[in-house]
């Protein structure tokens, strides 16, 4: 058998579906639903967050070019536009309150106190920016035809955040 372990599924492992199931029973979640859950518009929207999408076309498309692998995240089949829409309309709102608030107390409870957290590893966040210039001003600043631009290399360390190196690029 083949195992599908996503880095999205190891994710929603720190949700437990029993958990879950006892929130949306308690909020009556899927009174009305007529095959879309809770949980599933829970993943889509989790989705949405983590894929920076910007509009239902992106979630739906995005879960729908996904369509073998949703089976071990709890979907039979993504979800239409209208489907998310109507879900995120009638939905109690509190249930997804309710679920943050236990995951809240979870990482408090494995947190150990009077120590902070800290990564193993040196931590540096990397960021590439694009900076429009007009051409007419900048003709060493070529992007496109009639466009002009600056590209900016970041890498920020944050041992103190007081130390960086910036790189500029044609």
């Amino acid at each position: 058998m083949n195992r599908v372990c996503s880095i999205f599924s190891q994710l929603l492992q720190q949700f437990p579906r029993l958990e879950f199931e006892s929130l949306v029973g308690k909020h009556q979640g899927d009174r009305h639903a007529r095959g879309f859950s809770c949980w599933g518009q829970f993943v889509a929207m989790l989705y949405c967050q983590l894929a920076r999408a910007h509009s239902l076309r992106e979630i739906c498309g995005g879960l729908a070019c996904c369509e073998g692998r949703l089976r071990h995240l709890g979907l039979s089949e993504s979800p239409r536009r209208s489907t998310l829409v109507y879900a995120n309309q009638h939905r109690p709102w509190e249930l997804y309150r309710d679920l943050f608030y236990k995951l809240e107390q979870r990482c408090r409870e494995a947190a150990r106190p009077g120590h902070k957290f800290r990564f193993k590893n040196k931590l540096l966040s990397i960021d590439s920016s694009t900076i429009g210039l007009c051409v007419s001003m900048y003709d060493w600043a070529h992007f496109q035809r009639a466009k002009g631009a600056v590209k900016l290399h970041l890498v920020l360390d944050h041992d103190g955040l007081d130390r960086f190196a910036i790189r500029l690029s044609k």
